[in-house]
């Protein structure tokens, strides 16, 4: 996601953004559940969190 602002978006400063590209599996309630996954680690999560 991006609001096209940069260092400056409101998104980046919530949750502490630091580098790019970072990703972020984030719950129904607004909490990070996960940081930076990729690949099978990203894959074993996901289906751990959809139960599948």
């Amino acid at each position: 996601m991006s609001d096209l602002g940069g260092w400056n978006s409101a998104a980046a400063a919530q949750y502490s953004v630091r580098s790019i590209p970072s990703s972020f599996l984030i719950d129904k309630d607004g909490k990070i559940i996960a940081k930076n996954l990729r690949g099978e680690a990203l894959d074993a999560k996901l289906a751990e969190v959809l139960g599948s």
